[in-house]
């Protein structure tokens, strides 16, 4: 890997980089394989697309499923173990005050709330705080459907079986509305892709 110049700096680092990445590959496979085990046995009256699911058939997508579980829930952690002991969760994520939350926004509904490259606002703070805690719901629910028997107080914790399904379901949609606002926010924002590839910007110009 090339030397950071003097005029470019870091703003996402490797690690948060790579469990970025590797997290995103993790949570599409287990939306469109967790979108077939659903069609199997509806919770509501509608069905996903077969285009839009990953597995060919139940076993297949429950083999998808688990497979991509374990690598988002051990990135996850890798993630989580780099956030609380780089001080990225303390610094960069917290604290999230009520009075800047609304301030912020309202400047964003009015598309006037400023994008600072390596700088998150309430906004951004409180979207990522959120994904972080759907998504130890999604995998804790989870845990609770596959094994019921061996994790019954897990499902006694969801109020049931039935009811963790649903804790899973709502998990999982919170997390499609997050991505589908995240690659929203890449379209409008360009500048905010190269860094989470490459990991700087240019001090210079305050750009990629």
């Amino acid at each position: 890997m090339p030397a950071t110049s003097p005029a470019s700096t870091v703003i996402h680092p490797a690690v948060v980089r790579i469990t970025h990445w590797i997290n995103a590959l993790a949570v599409i496979c287990m939306i469109m394989s967790g979108w077939a085990i659903y069609d199997a046995s509806p919770l509501f009256g509608f069905s996903f697309p077969h285009w839009a699911t990953l597995g060919g058939w139940l076993g297949g997508a429950l083999a998808w499923h688990f497979a991509a579980m374990w690598v988002f829930a051990i990135n996850g952690l890798a993630y989580c173990l780099h956030g609380l002991v780089s001080g990225h969760f303390r610094f960069d994520l917290l604290p999230i005050r009520a009075q800047v939350l609304v301030r912020d926004f309202g400047l964003a509904f009015t598309f006037r709330l400023h994008h600072r490259l390596g700088v998150y606002n309430s906004v951004q703070r409180l979207t990522y705080v959120g994904v972080l805690l759907l998504g130890i719901a999604a995998v804790a629910s989870g845990l609770s459907i596959w094994k019921p028997v061996q994790l019954d107080w897990l499902v006694d914790v969801f109020g049931g079986y039935e009811f963790a399904r649903r804790i899973h379901f709502s998990a999982m949609t919170g997390i499609v509305l997050f991505l589908a606002l995240h690659l929203l926010l890449v379209a409008i924002v360009p500048s905010t892709l190269l860094p989470m590839i490459r990991g700087t910007v240019d001090a210079a110009r305050g750009g990629p």
